[in-house]
């Protein structure tokens, strides 16, 4: 019998190769993970986050390791902040050719909907549902002048199936479903694809203040009885904004160990 030795390479990718990518919510958590592996992969990245001190360091951190990052403080839920940031974005590199909106709060927990302040639901809202309608307006505004572009908003598996004590959180979600199912058929016809993320509880800086109870309910409805990991988002993510996705729009992505029933 014959053995051929092969000799395998690792080839490391380059699919975002000169492409600029807008990461919100990209200082921490999944939005990090997410801006990593585009910038990794070749993609200059420009991070939009509220925490101008955790954003700097970030920025620094993909700088010190070879990677193309910009970083600029901006409020999604404040139209001045994205609009500015955005025609920033176009004036210094031309082009938008991925935006991927992380950005978003869980906010109160384990409350019923009686206790459920106007106040905290306002709040809440304004990040959550008006941050991902404000970055898909303006990042849109840019990549059509192109007819080209890949964005994606992180929703999550409550906005399909609700969380009780998360009222807030499971209907601003819901509605960022809507968002992309919307906009992603107004634009089904161009170079542009819209898709959303749904995650069941990923192990992020999030979720340390949720309430334990409610913490445990949503992990025992996990099939794999396990927190998700960034780095998985961030390689569902990648592949989702990548070329390759070409013929998938107006989708929400399951990422729910197994909890998803549609």
């Amino acid at each position: 019998m014959c053995f051929v030795k092969v000799k395998y390479q690792l080839i490391k990718m380059k699919r975002f190769e000169d492409q600029v990518a807008v990461i919100t919510g990209s200082a921490d958590g999944l939005g990090k993970a997410v801006a990593f592996r585009i910038a990794s992969e070749g993609g200059h990245v420009v991070l939009f986050d509220r925490n101008s001190e955790l954003l700097e360091r970030t920025v620094q951190e993909f700088n010190e390791s070879g990677m193309s990052a910009k970083g600029y403080p901006v409020d999604v839920s404040s139209e001045d902040d994205v609009k500015t940031a955005m025609q920033k974005v176009e004036t210094i590199h031309g082009r938008l050719d991925i935006m991927v909106n992380a950005a978003g709060i869980v906010g109160p927990t384990n409350t019923k909907i009686t206790d459920y302040s106007v106040e905290d639901y306002d709040h809440i809202y304004r990040v959550n549902l008006r941050g991902s309608f404000l970055m898909t307006k303006y990042a849109v505004s840019i990549m059509e002048k192109h007819n080209y572009g890949r964005i994606v908003l992180i929703a999550s598996i409550a906005g399909k199936e609700g969380n009780p004590g998360m009222a807030g959180y499971s209907s601003t979600k819901a509605g960022v479903i809507g968002l992309v199912k919307g906009i992603g058929k107004e634009y089904a016809d161009t170079g542009i694809t819209v898709n959303g993320l749904a995650p069941a509880v990923i192990r992020t800086a999030m979720n340390e203040n949720t309430n334990p109870a409610q913490l445990a309910y949503m992990i025992a409805k996990i099939p794999m009885k396990r927190l998700g990991t960034v780095e998985e988002v961030a390689s569902l993510t990648s592949w989702i904004v990548s070329k390759e996705a070409s013929f998938t729009t107006g989708f929400i992505f399951d990422l729910s160990g197994g909890r998803a029933t549609y």
